[in-house]
């Protein structure tokens, strides 16, 4: 069964939100990306099983932004997700630091990041 490892929140103010994480329910700081243009990075929280980045927001909406589930055979998934109404084709994830593989949009438009290898714990 796949299961749930990875959260994402937009936020325009990271660091206050990742702060509301870590002191209000014990995450842990893992990783910070690597900084953009603006000076701004993705804050990487763990509480123990659930990955939950904090993204720079940059003027959109803040929030869950997407969200990310770890599973054994990334074909039978993406075979899966295209079966049950996936928007769209299965695309490669960037390799600048995000842990997903793939990602998918499910029939009402939410992304859904997909690893085999999970994130950082």
């Amino acid at each position: 069964m796949a299961k749930i490892r990875h959260i994402a929140i937009k936020a325009e103010d990271q660091e206050k939100t990742a702060d509301f994480y870590k002191k209000t329910f014990g995450l842990t700081e893992v990783w910070r990306g690597p900084a953009r243009d603006d000076g701004r990075r993705a804050i990487y929280l763990l509480d123990g099983y659930i990955n939950v980045a904090i993204l720079p927001a940059r003027g959109e909406r803040e929030g869950i932004d997407h969200f990310g589930f770890q599973v054994e055979d990334m074909e039978e998934t993406l075979r899966a997700a295209s079966a049950s109404g996936a928007k769209g084709e299965a695309g490669a994830k960037p390799r600048d630091g995000r842990f997903a593989e793939m990602g998918v949009h499910d029939p009402v438009g939410t992304l859904v990041d997909v690893s085999v290898h999970g994130w950082k714990a």
